[in-house]
């Protein structure tokens, strides 16, 4: 396992940024320093309201040491970045989906349950890797693949694909 215990995961990205930069140059593709631009939201925080013009990005949600989802998104997908996360309804495979079918480890009261975006909000670190889609999206899966290798999300694809390589 790769996470490291008793440290925050939001305390890890500025790290996490500057190994990937290492990894792309092992990938062929030069990164500058800048290249990444890391967005630290740490609870309680407010999801963004729009991913920047020409950027792409990769997310991740944790609470404390434990990271719950990591995610990708392009230039079309606004909503994924902005708000679907925090609404069980939204689109398959979100965050508040994952929480609310695994709410005992969670300790949620029935209040948490109908009220999953604000829980979200107020309990759950957001960190945002963003980087230009000039990059192309075989660097955006790259960075993506990385912090998922890196973090080890709780909740990362399907239960149908567990244990299988």
């Amino acid at each position: 396992m790769n996470t490291v215990k008793n440290v925050t995961v939001i305390s890890l990205v500025d790290q996490i940024a500057a190994d990937f930069t290492q990894v792309a140059r092992l990938a062929g593709v030069e990164l500058p320093n800048t290249a990444i631009i890391v967005e630290k939201l740490p609870a309680p925080h407010f999801p963004p309201q729009k991913l920047p013009v020409g950027k792409v990005a990769v997310y991740v949600f944790a609470r404390g040491d434990q990271t719950l989802k990591v995610g990708k998104v392009g230039t079309k997908s606004h909503a994924r970045y902005t708000s679907q996360h925090y609404n069980a309804g939204s689109a398959t495979s979100t965050l508040a989906a994952s929480i609310l079918s695994d709410a005992g480890a969670h300790s949620l009261n029935p209040d948490d349950l109908v009220g999953m975006g604000s829980w979200i909000r107020t309990n759950v670190d957001r960190v945002n890797f963003l980087i230009d889609e000039s990059y192309g999206r075989h660097v955006l899966a790259l960075l993506e693949a990385f912090i998922q290798c890196k973090l080890e999300p709780k909740y990362e694809g399907f239960k149908s694909q567990a244990g299988t390589a």
